[in-house]
């Protein structure tokens, strides 16, 4: 198993600067979409990382899980005030390796495409489906596939006084599947931290759902419900059982 197949590589490599990605950005639309979907929770986040929405959520008096197969991003998270509150099982999303029913599952930052198989991805939807509350919801957030974009192999990310950090991609279409590493060069050398994503799109996802029995409730171009159209460049969409 390469690198790219190991479901803990993408945590090993990213946790270090996992929130340096969001610094800055506003997670509290996503924490108000999230809360009024489950008010008081129990919800459930796959892929939960560092805390950056879980965290938020909770503090809303959402009761909060999460389920990562990263020990390294669950570390970031502990060190986080609260994080220590938040009950974690390290494994595999896909497989889904808890026990209980919930009111909201969701994965946010496009995590579903860290499965690269469609096959594994139909997993995750059957997966959370088991999970759910009759009434509940499923709720992701991903981008709308731009194939040109990841044709552009080579991509300028910073340039510094003392540093250069740039991203080289290759693109497989026929897979849905981009492979890449973003490259710092510094004074202490190279770092590479890899990337690899099976995209998929969004009606693709809809049949996902109707595989497990999940049916498309709501989409929107973003956390604040502006309609999604042919402009959009993510979704937010909500599933619930059928």
């Amino acid at each position: 198993m390469s690198r790219f197949d190991d479901p803990a590589c993408y945590g090993e490599a990213w946790a270090p600067v996992y929130d340096d990605q969001f610094d800055g950005s506003d997670v509290s639309p996503a924490v108000d979409f999230l809360a009024d979907l489950a008010p008081g929770g129990p919800a459930l986040e796959l892929a939960i990382g560092t805390g950056r929405v879980a965290l938020p959520l909770a503090e809303r008096g959402v009761d909060v899980a999460g389920v990562d197969s990263s020990e390294a991003m669950v570390a970031r998270l502990r060190e986080k005030p609260g994080g220590q509150a938040i009950p974690v099982t390290i494994g595999d999303m896909a497989e889904l390796p808890v026990r209980g029913s919930f009111r909201l599952v969701y994965l946010v930052a496009n995590s579903l495409f860290a499965l690269l198989t469609q096959a594994r991805q139909v997993e995750c939807f059957r997966a959370a489906a088991r999970v759910l509350a009759p009434g509940g919801s499923f709720v992701l957030e991903c981008f709308v596939p731009d194939p040109g974009r990841f044709d552009r192999r080579v991509r300028t990310l910073s340039v510094g006084e003392n540093s250069a950090s740039y991203e080289v991609a290759q693109h497989d279409a026929v897979d849905q599947r981009v492979f890449a590493q973003h490259v710092t060069v510094d004074e202490r050398g190279h770092h590479l931290r890899p990337l690899a994503i099976r995209y998929a799109w969004p009606s693709e996802l809809d049949l996902m759902a109707q595989l497990a029995g999940l049916r498309l409730g709501q989409r929107h171009a973003d956390w604040d419900r502006r309609p999604f159209d042919a402009s959009a460049t993510k979704h937010i969409s909500v599933y619930r059982p059928r």
